[in-house]
């Protein structure tokens, strides 16, 4: 059946209660799907290619469907281009790893109510599903309200008897010779008090010059007044006094002039009016609450995109007559994700609206703040005279989004990669700016985050490099292109192998051999890091079975999402199982950035991991968080010292007492310490002479392969520097 044929089928009956149709390819995605959203009490229906999607579509009542836009056949965007030609009130939820900005903003553009980025998240999945059935039902109720005033006058005769408007008629000089008891209710005026009254008792002096002919219409047929928009007088009372007030309220009127024949002359006589006039408060507030969400986000109140890009569009305009420039920000919150994978979605959304209640506080009247969707924000700065103003505002933000956020007892750090373009120097229209500023943020985010920048036209090449390497991860792993290298450690007394550390490379085909630091980011936001851990694990666990040594332990490292991850404690024992090795021969190395994660699901999994036997340690200690209550609550058995430090042994040994802290430290707390990042002989005698006697680097030996490794743990005596006369230190 062709496209056209599928278009053509005649329409489905409107459905009676929530059904949900998921589209996707990727059966297991749509089994996932279907299992969360069942959950929630929705009927949802599956199919696994656009067309399929369309036949469904023709022949079940569906209230919302979640499509993901790269299929065989008919893709994503033909199958709205189906729905917006034959079903236009159902909304789309586009559940897509096309995340790119073009991808989106097409989507945008064909009528997707929302975009959520692959892997999704479960609850802002319930969540966006459950706003849009909430939109979808309160249209319909609006659509029928009007419906209901269509057919209403075909009711006059009713109506006159019973009717809940207002309907009145007027003499040839506008005073009110009927009016029906309605007017009691809906303006709180006995209609005795107007009878004979004129009518513009009932108006405002505004009112009666913008509208001094819509009660007291003397026109009929087609020239009548139809459903005009009025404001009517309600009287009203005060409890505190005896006065009485006005209050306008919205009303919709139709009229038209009454007409006798004159029996002497034959020419019709103008003797009054007839109206009815409907309150339609209800309405306009519904009409308010749709047009509030369709241009605003929900949980937070700001401008949504929509709106945002309205407002960019007219400051755009006005500043090319004004002579001035127009900042774009987009923010992006960098410690987001791990707030909401340990606390919860409850937390992460508090989060969110405090974070965006302390951005509202940073910009001025007149400005912009908009919530893009999940963790990203948008601020557009008009009126702006130079680049330090925009500079300013971006220091403002990024301090205040420093201080720590208190959600119920949770004391939560965050920071923020902000990209800024400026019009008309980064770009001269609205999509140029928001991309811009879109690759303006993850410059920052390259760089270390916690930051501003200004879009280059440098940024455009390394934006593009990165749209590449996202694409090239997704396929690495089925390529194999991941290789596990092994570094050791050594005892710097005995010079023994105290274990080695797994390090992960990617063998680009090309771009080279890519070390983590090129990548990770990259695979951690786009949710591959979980797929790379799994590997990386089973890669060691493969080793250690073969070198089949019981000495031999291995350091891997983990991020704290794959540690956050539900599946983490399993994967880590599951795997020591099937390949029966020793706990003690796998070690956790985690970075300090777990501590401020104040969650106490990653504690009680570290427990679990000790309590095996399983050794967990703290990675590149001293650059971060550095806490001796939490080094006390963790069950941390090791600390490795950051490279950065080892380094101001040979380049500034007066400011290399830090080193002499640290091992302190790891010595008062009994906790093992390991150097990496050793190079030099010098720095190997410091550490040695101050009691670091764990070291691992370059001077020892460089990654080396699992071959080499294995040699190294069948004969595991590594050369160490000879003994020298022993270095001062100004510790000593």
């Amino acid at each position: 059946m062709s496209l056209d044929q599928l278009i053509n089928k005649p329409k489905r009956a409107l459905p009676s209660f929530h059904t949900i149709l998921a589209v996707d390819d990727k059966l297991d995605l749509l089994s996932s799907i279907k299992s969360l959203l069942e959950v929630y009490g929705y009927r949802v229906l599956t199919a696994s290619s656009g067309r399929d999607a369309i036949t469904m579509i023709d022949t079940h009542p569906i209230d919302t469907i979640v499509l993901d836009l790269k299929m065989p056949d008919l893709n994503g965007h033909q199958v709205m281009d189906f729905l917006k030609e034959k079903h236009p009130d159902i909304p789309v939820i586009i559940v897509s790893g096309e995340t790119g900005f073009d991808s989106v903003t097409k989507a945008l553009k064909a009528g997707a109510y929302d975009f959520i980025r692959k892997p999704y998240v479960a609850e802002e999945l319930v969540n966006t599903i459950k706003h849009a059935i909430k939109n979808k039902v309160l249209s319909q109720e609006n659509h029928s309200m009007h419906e209901q005033v269509k057919h209403s006058e075909s009711l006059h005769r009713f109506m006159v008897n019973s009717s809940p408007d207002i309907i009145y008629m007027l003499d040839a000089h506008g005073h009110f010779t009927y009016i029906n008891d309605s007017v009691q209710q809906l303006l709180n005026i006995p209609k005795q008090a107007l009878m004979g009254q004129h009518f513009s008792a009932l108006l405002s002096e505004e009112e009666i010059k913008q509208h001094p002919f819509a009660l007291n219409e003397r026109r009929a047929g087609d020239r009548k007044t139809q459903n005009q928009e009025i404001q009517l007088r309600r009287r009203v009372s005060y409890e505190s006094s005896a006065q009485t007030g006005t209050l306008s309220i919205p009303f919709e009127v139709s009229s038209m002039g009454i007409y006798e024949q004159d029996v002497v002359e034959g020419k019709s006589q103008y003797k009054g009016t007839y109206g009815i006039a409907r309150d339609i408060t209800a309405r306009k507030q519904a009409e308010s609450v749709i047009r509030f969400q369709a241009y605003h986000d929900l949980l937070t109140g700001l401008p949504n995109r929509s709106l945002l890009k309205d407002r960019l569009k007219l400051a755009i305009s006005q500043a090319k007559r004004s002579n001035e420039k127009v900042v774009f920000m987009f923010l992006d919150l960098d410690r987001f994700k791990i707030v909401n994978d340990t606390l919860g979605h409850t937390i992460g959304d508090q989060l969110l609206q405090a974070v965006a209640r302390r951005l509202q506080s940073c910009i001025r009247e007149g400005d912009t703040l908009s919530r893009f969707g999940g963790d990203e924000f948008a601020l557009l700065l008009p009126r702006i005279k130079c680049q330090d103003d925009a500079t300013a505002i971006a220091e403002k933000i990024i301090s205040i989004l420093n201080e720590p956020f208190h959600i119920e007892g949770h004391e939560l750090y965050l920071s923020a990669s902000i990209g800024i373009s400026l019009y008309p120097d980064s770009g001269e229209n609205m999509d140029v700016l928001i991309q811009h500023a879109d690759i303006a943020m993850y410059d920052i985010k390259g760089s270390g985050k916690n930051g501003f920048m200004f879009f280059t036209e440098d940024m455009n090449a390394e934006y593009s490099k990165r749209l590449s390497l996202e694409q090239d991860l997704r396929a690495a792993l089925d390529k194999d292109q991941f290789e596990v290298l092994y570094q050791p450690q050594v005892n710097a007394i005995t010079g023994q192998l105290s274990g080695l550390e797994a390090l992960l490379r990617w063998n680009h085909p090309e771009h080279g051999t890519l070390p983590p630091k090129d990548f990770i980011a990259i695979a951690e936001e786009t949710g591959c890091i979980i797929s790379i851990g799994e590997r990386v694990l089973e890669k060691v666990c493969t080793d250690l079975r073969r070198w089949n040594s019981d000495e031999a332990r291995v350091a891997i490292n983990f991020s704290l999402i794959q540690v956050a991850h539900p599946a983490f404690l399993n994967l880590i024992l599951d795997n020591i199982n099937l390949f029966g090795l020793d706990p003690k021969q796998i070690e956790i190395e985690i970075t300090e950035n777990v501590f401020v994660s104040d969650h106490k699901d990653i504690i009680e999994k570290l427990k679990t991991l000790s309590e095996h036997g399983i050794h967990i340690t703290i990675d590149d200690f001293g650059t971060g968080y550095s806490s001796l209550s939490y080094l006390h609550q963790f069950p941390i058995t090791t600390l490795k010292m950051d490279r950065s430090f080892i380094n101001e042994i040979d380049e500034h040994p007066k400011e290399a007492c830090i080193v002499s802290a640290i091992i302190s430290m790891a010595k008062g707390l009994n906790l093992n310490l390991v150097a990496e990042g050793v190079e030099t002989e010098s720095q190997f005698h410091y550490l040695k002479n101050l009691g670091c006697h764990g070291m691992q680097g370059h001077l020892f030996s460089e990654a080396i392969t699992s071959d080499a490794a294995h040699k190294i743990v069948k004969n595991p005596i590594i050369e160490t520097p000879k003994e020298t006369t022993p270095i001062l230190t100004d510790q000593m």
